[in-house]
C-alpha cells in the first residue's frame, strides 16, 4: 500500500486499539480487542487476519497479535492525533474529560497531517494527553521541535517523513539501545538536554526505571544520568541493533 493512500477509520481504529494494548502487553489477545471495540471475537479474528495479509500485524489464531513495523507506524501517527485532539478539546474548548476520548475518536480519522502539523504548535508541541499518556512523535524528518516551527508549511514537504518507528526513552527495554533522533520541547528543554550531553545521534540506554513517578537511570557516553520522567517522554530514540 502506498503511504497516500487512506485507510479506512475502521483498520485505523484496530491498529490504534492493538497498540493502545501492546504498551502493557506484547502480545494481545483478540478478546481484549474484542472487548475494548465491543465487537465479536469472531470479527476481530477476520479483520485481524486481513491486517495480516496487508502486513500490518502478525497474527497467530492461539497466540494473539503484534503490530509490525508498518502497523506500528499507521498505529503511532493515529494515536498521536487521537492525544493531540483530546488536548485541544479540553484545554482550547475546554470541553469536559468524559466527552474527550468520544469526540476525538470522531475527529482523528479526517484530521490531515498539515492540520496535526498546526495543531501541535498551537498547542506548543505538548508530550501527554489528559490521561498522562505520552503523545507519540511526529513523523516528519526533525530531530527538535524548533527546527519544525522555523519551516515554512510549503517547506515541510521537502523534508519529508520519517522510515524509523521512534519511541521515547521511557520505553526502552533493559539491553536495548537506541541512538537519539527527536528532542520534543522549545529550546529551553534541548539547552537543558545538551548541558547533560543528551544530543542528537547519541547512544542511549536504560540502566532501571524507579517505580512510581520516579527517576529514569540511563547509561550516554560512558556516563550514568538519573533523569526525570518529564525528559524520558520527550526523547525519542531509534532502536540500534544489539
Amino acid at each position: 500500500m502506498s503511504n497516500n493512500e487512506k485507510l479506512s477509520a475502521n483498520i485505523e481504529e484496530y491498529l490504534e486499539t492493538i497498540y493502545k494494548i501492546s504498551q502493557n502487553e506484547k502480545i494481545v489477545k483478540t478478546s481484549r480487542i474484542s472487548k475494548d471495540l465491543s465487537i465479536t471475537s469472531a470479527s476481530v479474528s477476520e479483520m485481524l487476519k486481513k491486517l495480516d495479509k496487508m502486513d500490518y500485524v502478525n497474527y497467530s489464531q492461539y497466540k494473539g497479535v503484534k503490530l509490525t513495523e508498518n502497523g506500528l507506524k499507521v498505529a503511532k501517527r493515529i494515536t498521536r492525533k487521537h492525544r493531540l485532539l483530546e488536548r485541544f478539546l479540553r484545554d482550547i474548548l475546554k470541553l469536559k474529560d468524559h466527552i474527550l476520548h468520544d469526540q476525538a475518536c470522531e475527529m482523528e480519522h479526517s484530521l490531515s497531517d498539515d492540520a496535526e502539523r498546526a495543531l501541535c504548535q498551537v498547542l506548543e508541541h505538548p508530550d501527554k494527553c489528559p490521561d498522562d499518556r505520552v503523545i507519540p512523535a511526529c513523523d516528519l524528518k526533525f530531530t527538535t521541535c524548533e527546527e519544525c516551527m522555523s519551516r515554512k508549511e510549503e517547506e515541510v514537504n521537502e523534508v519529508g517523513k520519517r522510515n524509523e518507528n521512534l519511541i521515547p526513552i521511557m520505553e526502552l527495554e533493559k539491553e536495548q539501545k537506541g541512538k537519539v533522533s527527536f528532542i520534543r520541547g522549545d529550546y529551553k528543554v534541548i539547552r537543558r538536554l545538551l548541558d547533560m550531553g543528551i544530543t542528537i545521534g547519541a547512544s542511549i540506554s536504560v540502566i532501571k526505571i524507579a517505580p512510581l513517578s520516579g527517576p529514569v537511570e540511563v547509561a550516554i557516553r560512558g556516563s550514568k544520568l538519573a533523569i526525570g520522567r518529564d525528559i524520558a517522554c520527550n526523547v525519542f530514540v531509534e532502536l540500534m541493533e544489539a
